[in-house]
């Protein structure tokens, strides 16, 4: 990749591992489903408003629109959902780091789904290492009994909250395949909009967002940073860097979205992580840096975009 595309990356990553800290600011004042119907809501208006400065047409296929509606269901509303939730027991560097696991379900799904993406032996072995890592976070191995005495205590699920939101983005990046030939940008309205449907009647009957006090001035800009900068400017610029450097380069974004949340909620939060959840993160990452195939010398892909 060149420089531009080294800067744009690390941007997403900073944009995305925002996100994290966006949510447990704004958890202060806002319960989950207000908070992630301000993200997508916000979020599709902006998506909507490049859509038409692009002069791009918009769908008529009711087929189309059902498709967003699935894609909106699987990449935003199940998982911003589940993260979220999950923030509310959790640190938000451990749910990056927990989140950090979506390539790992995106590879399986792909293999049970798909007749063109089976997993090799390499990428077998990534997804079992990565594992690895997050048995290693979670703490499993020194906790399980005391884990399942407790399982009624609802805190103890938050961190497989957010694994399996991880699992809903990789069914989205299995199903969103065919969308490949719709531009991404309508997508990504399409999406948050049609999440935003979805959560309007989930907001009103759980959450009774009138009777809340109105939020703290910190809490309405978060909403604002993680609508705007964390979900649509992040869509536009992961589309951009995309086109430029490929899927297998920008797989990076991924090593780097914890190291932003941890950075993050360490310098602004006060958050500290045990020494086994870095060890986790450590291992995730490797099992991440397998499945890419750096760590084992694969040659010749500078000048080959993946396919």
């Amino acid at each position: 990749m060149d420089g531009r595309s080294w800067l744009m990356l690390i941007v997403l990553s900073v944009l995305w591992g925002g996100s994290f800290f966006f949510t447990e600011i704004a958890l202060v004042d806002l319960p989950p489903f207000t908070l992630v119907l301000g993200r997508v809501a916000i979020a599709a208006m902006i998506l909507w408003w490049v859509v038409l400065l692009r002069h791009i047409a918009i769908p008529h296929d009711p087929k189309i629109w059902l498709g967003f509606l699935v894609m909106g269901a699987l990449n935003n509303l199940i998982p911003f959902c589940l993260i979220v939730w999950g923030q509310t027991h959790i640190a938000s560097s451990l749910a990056a780091i927990l989140n950090a696991t979506t390539p790992l379900f995106t590879l399986i799904i792909a293999h049970l789904a798909t007749q063109n993406e089976k997993l090799s032996r390499r990428k077998v072995i990534g997804v079992l290492t990565g594992f690895v890592g997050v048995i290693i976070v979670i703490g499993l191995p020194d906790g399980m009994e005391a884990r399942i005495s407790n399982v009624t205590n609802i805190a103890t699920l938050a961190p497989f909250a957010v694994l399996l939101a991880a699992v809903s983005y990789g069914c989205a990046g299995v199903f969103g395949r065919r969308f490949k030939n719709s531009p991404p940008i309508l997508t990504a309205a399409g999406q948050t909009s049609a999440s935003s449907l979805m959560l309007i009647p989930l907001c009103i009957l759980i959450d009774t967002p009138w009777n809340l006090p109105f939020p703290k001035t910190e809490t309405i800009l978060a909403v604002l940073g993680i609508a705007a900068f964390s979900t649509a400017l992040a869509y536009i610029l992961y589309f951009q860097l995309l086109n430029r450097a490929g899927a297998s380069n920008l797989l990076l974004v991924t090593f780097l979205i914890p190291v932003s949340a941890i950075l993050l909620g360490v310098l602004f939060l006060g958050e500290t992580l045990a020494l086994r959840q870095t060890g986790g993160m450590v291992v995730i990452g490797l099992g991440l840096a397998v499945i890419d195939g750096r760590l084992i010398g694969r040659k010749g892909n500078q000048q080959k975009s993946p396919v």
